[in-house]
């Protein structure tokens, strides 16, 4: 892409209402170009409208009518389509004249398309057209004599037409009109597609004999219609004496050696050329046979038809003649020569032995071929039994023989329905068996239904092959009936048909229809009108069917031999709605809270529920009374029903029953049953409440309770709370039954807490018993004890510690506690001293583990570091087992490790 020249545009000037254009004069390039507009500086590009018109063509601006705002600089901008770069024109100032305004006058054309517009077929055809005018032009397009293509697209405002993929049919030509209140003004032009010649039919390499005829034809297709020309070997090919060459075909007569090379057919028209090659080849040789038709014996038998093949290669076509032994062959109604040279012999006999030669001869040379035949006796083959009807689960010996000339091996190959039988892949069903030399027997055991039809015998010596048949009938259970319809369905009832299955050789005796339901178990044979289905019929009725249930059916065929294979399933159907007819079962009562009738049941299953809308009707009397008070429950799930009567004393008896409905209207009620009211809530509180506490975060609760004849509780809530807490924040546990204690747990330490407790079941609450305090006690001393040390004699330890002193809100110590577990257990042995001192007695031989704590009436306290200590129990100690040890030594121990090496039996 050039750069422009550099010299400064002179100025345009104009009336406004005037059209303009103003030149780009585009600097030279390769290949296309893009042209844009800035309008007064980078990057204000001039917008194209039905005002203002760029052409890709020229470059040019085009503005039909100017305007005030349209007075500014214009650059012409450019961009190459491959390397995008882009250089920028000198500007062109354009201004308004002072002298007027142009008045309005018809459209003028200042850009179209060529008169002749030349495009290849497939590519995007762009025509352009635009006008200067006041007012502004309107711009249409159409194809004279003809229609606008569907796929053409108008642009910038209709001053371009755009076809993509242009057709043959797209050419024409194509009308532009410019319009407005002045006038019009009009421009046609031609649009003409090509097409590039195309090939249709194609050269083949060829390989004729010399002195054959060449036909080689080339066609092809093109707008304008392509020409033809020949090369051979790259040079021109022209007509002679011998060749012809017309319209794509060339034809050369009586081919020689000089034919033959490379030819081409060139198709051509203005736009372009293409080439089809192909090889001609010219064959000269001396006669010539393939090896498989040298010297070879040919068996046959009496009667039979044998043809010895002589087919030498020769170019050019060689002459055959024949021999049998050293004389000429004749010909005779059995013994014929063919046209291609083979010898065929009719109904051949023993007379027809011996050695036959087949010459050719042409003029490059002869060649010759040799065989013998051999004339034997023919085959025969026995297969017995003949015909045979078997039942599924039985077996079957085939029996084949062959009677064949004694000089001839035989091969025996079993097939069945025309296919081999392979006795590797069928199961151990089938096993050959070869008796003799000249016999062999077929096995067939446990057969099935898939083994019915055809079994082949096929003996096969060197002469000939025979074969014979027998057929094999197995008689089973039915096969699976035809699709099962289902119609004329109601609430109980659905009528079935099918097609019968195949009845495997045996009779179908009669039919079972069977049922499948989202509430059955799997498949279950239903109860049908008439009540046995004899084989001879194919529909039935179903009965005693659910109403407002989705079914499945199938249908079962039997026979003497068995039951065969079920249908394939009917279509989902759903029987017709119908009152319900199943009440609920187990009607009684529940616990519920003062004045208040609980009625429970077990909800019937949707497969009883016969329709839409199911409910329930609860209702209920008191003993003694007359009328019923009935209420609806409309959820098909319910289980219970809860009716409150202020007016109704506690363990009030009431005759309940419990019916259902759906859509279709009301069903039967349960049985009668009579059910109380619920009791009351417990009206006394209980009394005797004691709060003791037992340890850092335990205090039981124990309490009485009056027996009451109405409000019986189900068990005991007990609230507690700290002493500066108020009694709302209160945490409750709940006992069960008859408990009169509990056992509070996971308290804080060194707390006083207030305690309630009242009775409960389920009518509510009891009144709460008067408040009770108690203290957790003082959290156990957190000081493990210190300083350990111990002297082992033996099976004997001694232990000293110093004492434990509890912080002052702590637990004082009453004592402490020696544990002690051999290594790998979990249980330890306890030993409780109110002194510092202790002694332990290892039982069993092994390592010990022994660890010291406080005791106080907080719990125990932080236990010591353990002490590991191996036992010698059984030994007698000696110096070197007796020893001292010190977990931690200070000043303040050294008058307890000195009492701790005195004898242990002045301790």
């Amino acid at each position: 892409l050039g750069n422009f020249s550099g010299r400064t545009r002179s100025a345009v000037s104009v009336r406004e209402g005037q059209g303009v254009v103003l030149m780009c004069s585009p600097p030279l390039h390769s290949p296309e170009i893009i042209y844009s507009w800035v309008f007064n500086e980078f990057p204000s590009f001039v917008a194209e409208d039905s005002r203002r018109f760029i052409s890709q063509e020229t470059g040019n601006l085009y503005i039909s009518k100017v305007q005030t705002s349209d007075v500014g600089s214009y650059i012409c901008l450019v961009k190459n389509t491959v390397t995008n770069a882009r250089v920028l024109s000198p500007p062109t100032p354009l201004t308004l004249r002072n002298d007027g305004v142009m008045g309005e006058y018809e459209p003028k054309i200042e850009v179209h398309f060529p008169y002749t517009v030349t495009a290849a077929r497939g590519t995007t055809v762009k025509m352009e057209c635009f006008a200067l005018g006041n007012p502004v032009p309107t711009i249409s397009w159409r194809k004279v004599n003809g229609h606008n293509p569907s796929k053409a697209r108008l642009r910038k405002s209709q001053a371009v037409l755009e076809i993509p993929n242009v057709q043959l049919e797209d050419a024409g030509v194509y009308e532009c009109k410019a319009e407005n209140s002045r006038g019009r003004n009009v421009f046609r032009g031609q649009l003409q597609v090509y097409t590039y010649p195309h090939w249709v039919e194609k050269l083949n390499d060829t390989q004729l004999d010399s002195g054959d005829q060449l036909r080689w034809e080339c066609k092809a297709t093109g707008k304008p219609r392509p020409t033809y020309r020949w090369l051979k070997n790259g040079v021109p090919l022209w007509p002679q004496s011998r060749i012809e060459m017309v319209n794509g075909v060339l034809m050369i007569h009586s081919v020689n050696l000089s034919d033959a090379g490379m030819y081409q057919c060139l198709a051509e028209n203005k736009y372009g050329t293409i080439y089809a090659s192909a090889e001609l080849k010219i064959l000269a040789s001396a006669p010539t046979f393939p090896l498989n038709q040298m010297r070879k014996t040919i068996i046959i038998t009496k009667g039979q038809e044998v043809v010895i093949e002589c087919k030498p290669q020769a170019s050019p076509k060689p002459t055959i003649t024949w021999k049998k032994g050293d004389k000429a062959l004749r010909e005779n109604k059995r013994i014929t020569i063919l046209p291609h040279g083979s010898l065929r012999i009719l109904n051949a006999s023993k007379s027809d032995e011996g050695r036959y030669l087949c010459q050719g001869v042409n003029v490059f040379g002869s060649a010759e071929i040799v065989a013998s035949v051999s004339v034997k006796e023919p085959t025969r083959i026995e297969l017995t039994p003949k015909k045979i009807e078997l039942m599924v689960g039985e077996s079957i010996v085939l029996s084949c023989k062959a009677l064949h000339d004694s000089t001839l091996d035989v091969t025996f190959y079993w097939t069945l329905n025309g296919q081999p039988i392979d006795f590797e892949k069928e199961g151990g069903h089938f096993e050959s068996i070869k008796a003799q030399a000249s016999s062999a027997d077929l096995m067939i055991r446990n057969i099935l239904l898939m083994h019915a039809g055809r079994y082949g015998c096929r003996v096969q010596t060197a002469a000939d092959t025979v074969s014979d048949e027998t057929e094999l009938l197995v008689r089973g259970p039915p096969g699976p009936p035809g699709v099962v319809i289902v119609e004329e369905i109601t609430d109980t009832t659905a009528t079935l048909s099918w097609s019968p299955g195949a009845d495997n050789h045996s009779p179908i005796s009669l039919y079972n229809l069977q049922a499948r339901s989202p509430f059955s178990l799997g498949w279950q044979t239903v109860k049908t009108v008439p009540e046995v289905i004899s084989g001879d019929m194919e529909s039935a009725m179903a009965v005693e069917l659910n109403p407002w249930v989705e079914y499945e059916f199938r249908v079962v065929a039997t026979n003497k031999i068995g039951t065969g294979d079920p249908s394939a399933p009917s279509r989902v159907i759903r029987t017709n709605e119908a009152v319900p007819k199943t009440p609920p079962a187990n009607v009684s009562g529940r616990s519920g809270r003062r004045h208040e009738l609980v009625i429970a049941w077990e909800p019937v299953s949707e497969e009883f529920q016969n329709g839409e809308g199911f409910g329930y009707i609860v209702a209920f009397r008191p003993n003694g009374t007359r009328g019923w008070k009935e209420k609806m429950v409309t959820s098909s799930d319910a289980s219970k029903f809860i009716y409150r009567d202020e007016s109704v004393p506690p363990l009030t008896p009431f005759e309940v029953k419990v019916g259902v409905y759906n859509n279709k209207g009301d069903g039967p009620f349960s049985p009668i049953v009579v059910i109380c009211s619920a009791e009351g809530e417990p009206t006394a509180a209980p009394i005797d409440v004691k709060a003791t506490s037992l340890s850092v975060s335990e205090i039981l609760v124990a309490w009485k309770h009056i027996k009451e004849s109405l409000g019986r509780p189900q068990g005991f809530e007990v609230g507690y709370w700290k002493d500066m807490e108020q009694e709302e924040a209160a945490e409750k546990v709940k006992t069960e039954g008859n408990e009169s204690s509990i056992l509070l747990t996971g308290l804080e330490g060194n707390t006083l807490y207030h305690l309630t407790v009242r009775a409960y079941n389920a009518a509510g609450y009891g009144p709460p018993s008067s408040a009770v305090r108690a203290a957790t006690k003082k959290s156990p001393p957190s000081q493990a004890p210190s300083n350990i040390m111990w002297i082992q004699d033996g099976s004997h330890v001694s232990l000293g510690w110093e004492p434990v002193r509890p912080l002052a809100n702590e637990s004082d110590v009453m004592g402490y506690k020696v544990l002690f577990r051999q290594e790998g257990q979990s249980n330890s042995q306890v030993i409780e001293t109110q002194k510092t001192s202790a002694v332990v007695l290892l039982p069993d031989a092994g390592v010990y583990i022994i660890e010291v704590c406080a005791v106080s009436e907080g719990g125990d306290g932080t236990a010591s570091p353990q002490i590991r200590v191996p036992s010698f129990s059984g030994g007698k100690v000696t110096s070197a087992q007796s020893s001292l040890h010190v977990l931690s030594t200070s000043s303040s121990s050294v008058t307890l490790l000195l009492a701790l090496m005195v004898p242990t039996t002045s301790w």
